[in-house]
């Protein structure tokens, strides 16, 4: 679970941008007034014909019904829409996080703990009046936010319904949850209409991104689209409750082996946001999957892998942020 621990990272309540206003409206809403979303909408939708939503750019007519690497196609398809309360603090809050769960994925992480959803296209399709609707009853329902949970492939059709809720009365910050292999280019088309970045940095190298998700180009997507994302965003801006309403947070999950990279990546980290960057270092590996052939995927992380990290992304000065003790991935507390 979520833990608080010795030395303390800041929970960022006392930071300059703490008071962040609990009345700034989420950028999408002035570029939906300016006719901007409408034009991003399109733009957006356009790259499904030949899809080139992600790095892949497998070039599918998703459109027209066929699949894409990401194993969806044009239409929305989801695995679940509802409150979440197990995110990191400032997202879950007291109420939940509206959590839209998209079924499909463009990584084929051999790990996966969510694989039926990812992998087997679990879920059911909905039309994008569907999903504006969901989005907008979890609003009623108390969340604090729009958390688009893998939403790379779908981010055409989520603009898409976008447009559709805003005059039905949404205006919740949208967080973008994402594996962090994306396309910059895309990335700039959802510039003002995404609040919160929470994307993953998983390796830091080709041959563990090709060996445990089957993408050996990760890192350079990967280490471009954080870049972007912070240059949109920066760091994490809480209103007066401790609920984010813009920023962005970077996951960072230790696996076995040293396969993720920790140090690697936390230098990239550092010398590229800074210390005041946040950073959520997760503890909640265990084999699933294919991973259960496949050592040293096949254990879970020990204690020492995942103490070796923590002291390395102290070291480099980092103090806002969050961790797991790995006894209880659904109980989430500040660092």
């Amino acid at each position: 679970m979520w833990k608080i621990r010795e030395p303390l990272w800041d929970t960022g309540m006392e930071r300059s941008g703490s008071d962040f206003s609990a009345n700034a409206a989420p950028g999408y809403l002035g570029l939906h007034e300016s006719g901007l979303l409408a034009e991003r909408a399109r733009a957006l939708e356009e790259h499904l014909s030949s899809c080139a939503l992600c790095p892949h750019e497998c070039r599918v007519d998703r459109k027209a019904g066929h699949r894409g690497a990401c194993g969806v196609d044009g239409r929305v398809r989801v695995a679940a829409i509802n409150l979440h309360f197990h995110e990191e603090p400032p997202l879950s809050g007291a109420r939940g996080s509206g959590t839209v769960f998209f079924s499909g994925c463009t990584l084929k992480c051999v790990f996966c703990q969510n694989y039926p959803i990812s992998q087997l296209g679990v879920g059911r399709t909905l039309s994008i009046d569907e999903l504006a609707l969901g989005m907008v009853k979890l609003q009623k329902r108390g969340a604090h936010n729009i958390n688009l949970v893998t939403p790379t492939h779908q981010s055409a059709v989520f603009v898409q319904a976008l447009l559709k809720a805003v005059p039905m009365g949404l205006r919740l910050p949208i967080v973008y949850n994402t594996s962090g292999y994306e396309k910059v280019e895309i990335l700039r088309l959802l510039d003002g209409i995404v609040d919160i970045y929470l994307p993953d940095i998983k390796y830091a190298d080709g041959g563990s991104a090709r060996f445990c998700s089957r993408c050996g180009d990760y890192v350079e997507r990967n280490r471009a689209a954080l870049l972007e994302m912070w240059r949109q965003v920066g760091p994490l801006q809480m209103n007066r409750e401790g609920i984010a309403r813009r920023g962005m947070l970077v996951r960072h999950m230790v696996l076995p082996g040293g396969l993720s990279g920790s140090g690697s990546c936390f230098d990239f980290l550092a010398s590229n946001l800074g210390p005041e960057a946040w950073i959520s270092l997760m503890n909640q590996y265990f084999p699933a999957y294919k991973a259960l052939q496949m050592p040293p995927l096949s254990r879970k992380v020990f204690e020492e892998e995942y103490e070796e990290a923590f002291r390395l992304l102290t070291s480099l000065g980092f103090h806002n942020g969050f961790v797991q003790d790995g006894s209880d991935e659904d109980c989430r507390f500040p660092l």
